[in-house]
């Protein structure tokens, strides 16, 4: 099968977008500076042929995927932080969709993402130095089931 592009390329900036965890809700819940963790990788397993040693077989193994990390600026009384607080002290897993959009100029999605069944697995918050002059930075670290490109 084939895959033809149907439109003329485009190549999207990747420092526009954002985040939203369905059922968490404010103001600053979906700025973010960072989102790392988009993959997903097929894994692979070698299976020697009895009586012929020249090679092997290489069959597909289900599909791993990364954490999905997210870091912004500390937001204080953050509804997504008690989320994450409640499955890391208390063990308390609530899942939730998780869609990241890549904006365009105009702050329209141009590609979107669906994180299915995420939960909280870590969260960081940034070294105090009283020599920086810097931001305090959280860090989430987000498990799921699986992603899909959306569009």
């Amino acid at each position: 099968m084939a895959y033809v592009a149907k439109t003329p390329p485009y190549f999207p900036a990747a420092f526009s977008f954002k985040v939203n965890v369905v059922g968490i809700t404010g103001i600053y819940e979906g700025s973010f500076q960072e989102v790392t963790g988009i993959s997903a990788k097929v894994g692979v397993d070698p299976i020697k042929e009895g009586g012929e040693n020249r090679f092997e077989h290489r069959l597909p193994n289900p599909v791993k995927y990364e954490n999905l990390v997210l870091k912004r600026g500390m937001v204080l009384n953050s509804a997504l932080i008690l989320w994450a607080k409640s499955a890391i002290e208390y063990f308390n897993f609530v899942t939730s969709t998780v869609i990241v959009n890549l904006l365009d100029e105009t702050g329209a999605p141009v590609a979107s993402w669906s994180f299915n069944a995420a939960y909280p697995v870590a969260l960081k918050v940034s070294d105090l130095k009283a020599q920086d002059n810097a931001i305090v930075i959280e860090t989430l670290e987000l498990s799921y089931s699986y992603f899909t490109r959306i569009f």
